[in-house]
């Protein structure tokens, strides 16, 4: 892992280019959805990982009325890739939850995107529906 990583809110000036980086790897994918991604970036809690000052990835976060934390995107710049940045969002995205309060984790994945699903399911997350993997959190006393 990258000890240089460090994970913090996103700016508000930086949401284009992230915009511009998910786009460029993903746009031909089917599915994609500018609209979608842009809310996601523009509405939900979104922390941004740096490597030397510079975005390597970022995680997206919404609440759910159950009280549950949704990790509704989770992306890596390409070139930032196995270098521990998805790990270090996730652990991010978890302590966030835990620190809410919340019951468990969520994260949307795509149903046809297998190293994603493999990511999540090495990291603890189960299944729950088609495109829903979730880890159950520590309780709160």
């Amino acid at each position: 892992m990258s000890p240089t990583v460090e994970i913090a809110r996103c700016a508000v000036d930086e949401v284009p280019q992230l915009f511009g980086f998910a786009k460029s790897v993903f746009a031909d994918t089917p599915g994609w959805n500018d609209r979608k991604v842009l809310d996601a970036l523009t509405t939900d809690l979104l922390f941004v990982a740096r490597e030397q000052g510079q975005p390597a990835g970022y995680v997206a976060l919404r609440h759910e009325p159950d009280g549950s934390v949704l990790v509704e995107q989770l992306f890596i710049v390409p070139g930032h890739e196995r270098r521990g940045v998805g790990h270090r969002l996730l652990d991010y995205a978890e302590g966030y939850a835990i620190a809410e309060r919340a019951p468990a984790l969520r994260i949307v994945v795509e149903q046809d995107n297998v190293p994603a699903r493999s990511f999540y399911r090495s990291a603890g997350f189960v299944p729950v529906e088609v495109e829903i993997f979730e880890r159950i959190l520590p309780g709160v006393d």
